[in-house]
């Protein structure tokens, strides 16, 4: 059975607190699992989820400042020590092609394991498989920076009066849907398009193009409100998105569960990112992420 969902390893933005851990985000997609972002502590934090380093198939770093990476280290070498049997690809800003580096032979280990190393220096597609294509869009922040995004292919889901309605059952089903037309009937006369889920990953940011993109009729976006509205200063002067604007972009886009997460220190409580999140307009399903969270991907439409 297919199991899609996102688990929240941190929540905390610059500075960890008591009960926020650095950035980690390992979303489950099927087989496959997809660590963001991997702050200090995150291998920790994949043994309190029950995460472990087999799990892994790609790691996507939206940008080189110390609480979206300084947890590479620990994690590829978690990769080697385990040995993973199979290849990871890791993708991140080419221009922090240093820190990479300096990230992944921090201190001497053993390598066992492919890494491919899949710099990002463009928009567009980066990965093509049969459960997703993974894309990247370049975002507005001190440094360079990009957001991720997974586009499940559309389908056809079969509508059981039209199949009837012709004498399709049993095993014919199968075959139409694999040969596409049976007897004359066409595939697309008994089925209709059934939408490929959307994910989108957007961390430190000001609003610009590149947010809208990534999270335009998405299924789910995990998005940085990092200050509240009062706060918007802050925001604009450091580069990031406040709960109202992250809200507004989900609202616009026809998001249908926003989670709001990476959350400055100066907050303690977090009803405040709810409220004004509703106050924004968004009406979708919202969720303001906490450490070790599990928010599973919303079935398709």
């Amino acid at each position: 059975m297919s199991v899609r969902e996102l688990v929240v390893l941190g929540t905390a933005s610059q500075v960890p607190t008591r009960h926020r851990n650095h950035n980690g985000y390992l979303l489950r997609w099927d087989g496959e699992g997809i660590l963001f972002d991997p702050g200090e502590g995150t291998q920790r934090q994949m043994l309190r989820a029950g995460a472990a380093a087999h799990d892994l198939n790609r790691i996507c770093v939206t940008h080189f400042h110390g609480d979206h990476c300084l947890g590479l280290a620990g994690v590829i070498q978690r990769i080697n020590l385990d040995q993973v049997p199979h290849e990871i690809t890791a993708h991140y800003p080419r221009s922090g092609q240093r820190f990479f580096d300096r990230l992944r032979y921090a201190t001497a280990y053993r390598e066992t394991v492919g890494l491919t190393e899949a710099p990002v220096d463009t928009d567009g597609p980066l990965a093509v498989t049969p459960s997703y294509t993974l894309e990247a869009r370049k975002l507005s922040h001190p440094v360079e920076s990009y957001g991720y995004r997974l586009t499940e292919p559309d389908g056809r889901r079969m509508l059981p009066d039209r199949l009837a309605a012709h004498g399709i059952k049993g095993p014919d089903v199968g075959r139409i849907q694999r040969e596409g037309a049976l007897g004359g009937v066409a595939l697309e006369e008994v089925s209709e398009v059934r939408r490929g889920q959307r994910f989108a990953f957007v961390m430190d940011t000001r609003l610009c193009d590149g947010v809208h993109a990534l999270a335009e009729g998405c299924d789910m976006l995990v998005i940085e409100s990092t200050f509240l509205d009062e706060d918007t200063g802050l925001a604009v002067e450091h580069g990031h998105l406040t709960a109202g604007q992250a809200a507004a972009v989900a609202r616009d886009a026809g998001v249908r569960h926003l989670v709001l997460t990476h959350f400055s220190q100066r907050y303690t409580e977090q009803d405040e990112f709810e409220r004004q999140a509703r106050a924004a307009g968004f009406e979708g399903e919202l969720t303001v992420a906490h450490d070790l969270l599990r928010v599973p991907v919303p079935k398709r439409r």
